[in-house]
C-alpha cells in the first residue's frame, strides 16, 4: 500500500494516513443545504472529495463515502436563530418545503453527474433521521452538557470547556467568541451567547416542525451531521471533509456534540477544501460574479468570453490543490481547456499502443525515466492528494507518450513491464483517479474514421480542394487532421 500523507486540520500537520480499521475507510463530507442552485464553490468542494474518494479506492481501500443532504434546520443567519432557509425559499416560490428539497436535490445530482462525480455510498437527509437526532440530544442532556429552556435545547459550551477544548479545530477561544457576539433573537434564552441550539422550539407559523420530548420544534443545523455520520460510520471514523467555511462553527460544534454524547473525538482526520474566487474576488451576487455551473457550460454570463465544458472545469479543479484558493477566470479556463485536450489526446494514443515483445536491447535510461515519472504521479497524490503535482508528472509522461507516437522513441526499447506500467498508469490516473472522460465525440468515432479514410483517398488522388474541405469540417467540430510520416490520424484541437 502507498504511503499516503494527509493534512489534518485538527493537528495542523501532515500525518501518515492510518485507517482505524484497514482496509475499510469511513469518509463523511458535509453536503449542501438544498434551498438554491448548486454553485461553483460546491462543485469545487464535492469534486475535490470525489477525487480523494477515487484515489483511496484506487489504492485498494474499501471506502464508505457518506454525503448528507441538509433539508431542514439550516437557519438564515447560520447562528441557530432566524428562519429556516428551505422554509423561506418555499414561501418565495409558493411551494411546499419538500418540493424545494426535491427540486434542488435533483439539480445537485444532475451537476454532479455532468462533472463525472461518483455517487456517495450513502446520501442521508436530515428529515430522514429525526429519531436519531432526538436521541442524540437526549444523551447529551443526560450527560449534563446541554439544557432545555422554553422548548429549545442548547449545548452548554462553558461547561463543556471545563474538561475539553471548544475551538480546537478552528483555533478560536471562548473569550474571542464572546467579544464577537451580536444580539440575536433567542439569545436571552441561552446561558451564554456561544451556546448553540441542538433543538429549536418552533413558532406557530414555522412550516417545518416535529414533536419531541421538549415540545414541537426542529433540529439545530449542526446536529444532523453528528447523528448521521456516527450512524453510518461509527462513533469514530477516519475522514470528515467539507468546505473551509464549515470549519467554524459547524465542524467545531460537531466535535463538541460527539464528545458530549460519546465522550470521544468523532474524527481522526479533518480535511477542508479552500474557497473559490472569480477574477481574484470572492464570488457573490452583489459583485455580479456569481456564476452557476449551467452558465459556465453554456457561456451565458457577462463575465464569460465563451462556454467551458464540464471536463474543462474538472481539469481546472485538478490544477489547484484542494487546500489552496482556486481562481476562476477566462484565461485560466482557456488554459485548462487546452491542457485537458492534450491529456485526452494522449489517452486515445496510449490506449492504441501495441507492444511487440522482442529480444532487442532495452534502453536502460528510458526505462528508468518511465518508472520515475510514474512514481512521481503517486508521490503527488500521496502528498495530501496534491492533484497539481500529480498532474505535472502526468504531463511528463505525456511527453514520452507523444515521443513514442511520433516515432521519436521506440516502444520496443521498453521492457514489457515498463510498457504495461506506462500504459496502465496513464489510463488509470486519467480515468480512475482524476475522473476525466472524453466529451462530445463518443458516438461519432466511427464517422471520424470514415472521414479520415475519405481524406486519405483525396490526398492520394491529389484532390486538394476536397482535402481542404474535410480539414475545414473537422476544425469546425474541434478536431484537427494529423499528417504523420507513416499514417494519418486525428486529435482534439488544442
Amino acid at each position: 500500500m502507498q504511503q499516503l500523507h494527509i493534512y489534518n486540520t485538527l493537528s495542523r500537520e501532515k500525518e501518515l494516513f492510518e485507517p482505524i480499521n484497514p482496509p475499510y475507510v469511513g469518509m463523511y463530507v458535509c453536503g449542501p443545504t438544498v434551498y438554491n442552485d448548486v454553485h461553483l464553490g460546491n462543485c469545487r468542494t464535492f469534486t475535490s472529495f470525489d477525487i480523494i474518494y477515487r484515489y483511496l479506492t484506487f489504492l485498494g481501500y474499501k471506502v464508505r463515502y457518506v454525503r448528507n443532504i441538509t433539508d431542514v434546520g439550516h437557519l438564515v443567519d447560520d447562528a441557530d436563530e432566524g428562519e429556516d432557509k428551505i422554509a423561506k425559499r418555499a414561501k418565495l416560490e409558493n411551494l411546499e418545503p419538500m418540493e424545494i428539497v426535491q427540486k434542488y436535490t435533483v439539480g445537485l445530482h444532475k451537476v454532479m453527474q455532468i462533472l463525472n462525480n461518483i455517487e456517495p455510498s450513502v446520501e442521508p437527509t436530515a428529515t430522514g433521521h429525526l429519531i436519531e437526532q432526538i436521541q442524540f440530544v437526549k444523551e447529551i442532556l443526560e450527560n449534563g452538557l446541554a439544557y432545555e429552556v422554553g422548548g429549545s435545547v442548547y449545548f452548554d459550551v462553558k461547561k463543556y470547556n471545563q474538561n475539553h477544548q471548544y475551538g480546537k479545530l478552528s483555533g478560536r477561544v471562548i473569550d474571542e467568541l464572546l467579544a464577537g457576539q451580536r444580539d440575536l433573537d433567542g439569545q436571552d434564552q441561552k446561558r451564554s451567547p456561544e451556546d448553540f441550539a441542538l433543538w429549536k422550539n418552533a413558532s406557530a407559523e414555522h412550516i417545518m416542525k416535529w414533536e419531541s420530548p421538549w415540545g414541537i420544534g426542529f433540529p439545530g443545523w449542526h446536529l444532523e451531521c453528528s447523528a448521521m455520520s456516527t450512524k453510518y460510520l461509527g462513533k469514530q471514523f477516519d475522514i470528515h471533509g467539507g468546505g473551509m467555511d464549515l470549519k467554524f462553527p459547524h465542524h467545531e460544534c460537531e466535535i463538541a456534540q460527539a464528545v458530549g454524547n460519546y465522550g470521544q473525538e468523532p474524527v481522526k482526520y479533518w480535511l477542508h477544501a479552500n474557497m473559490l474566487t472569480v477574477n481574484g474576488q470572492k464570488m457573490s451576487k452583489s459583485l455580479g460574479n456569481s456564476i452557476l455551473p449551467e452558465e459556465l457550460f453554456t457561456g451565458n454570463h457577462a463575465l464569460l468570453e465563451e462556454a467551458f465544458s464540464p471536463m474543462t472545469l474538472r481539469f481546472a479543479i485538478l490544477q489547484t490543490h484542494y487546500r489552496s484558493t482556486m481562481d476562476i477566470s477566462n484565461d485560466a479556463l482557456k488554459a485548462a481547456k487546452k491542457a485537458y485536450k492534450k491529456v485526452m489526446n494522449g489517452l486515445r494514443i496510449v490506449k492504441n499502443f501495441v507492444y511487440e515483445a522482442n529480444e532487442n536491447p532495452k534502453n536502460e535510461a528510458l526505462n528508468t525515466e518511465i518508472t520515475q515519472i510514474v512514481q512521481e504521479m503517486y508521490e503527488g497524490m500521496n502528498d495530501d492528494f496534491n492533484t497539481a503535482k500529480a498532474l505535472a508528472a502526468l504531463f511528463n509522461l505525456l511527453k514520452k507518450v507523444n515521443q513514442f507516437y511520433n516515432r521519436q522513441l521506440n516502444l520496443n526499447e521498453l521492457t514489457p513491464q515498463n510498457f504495461e506500467l506506462m500504459q496502465s498508469s496513464y489510463i488509470n490516473f486519467v480515468e480512475k483517479v482524476f475522473g476525466l472522460k472524453e466529451e462530445g465525440i463518443e458516438n461519432t468515432k466511427n464517422l471520424v474514421e470514415v472521414l479520415l479514410q475519405v481524406y486519405k483517398e483525396a490526398k492520394q488522388n491529389k484532390n486538394y480542394e476536397q482535402v481542404d474541405a474535410i480539414r475545414k469540417h473537422f476544425k469546425e467540430v474541434g478536431i484537427v487532421v494529423k499528417d504523420l510520416k507513416d499514417r494519418i490520424d486525428w486529435a482534439y484541437e488544442e
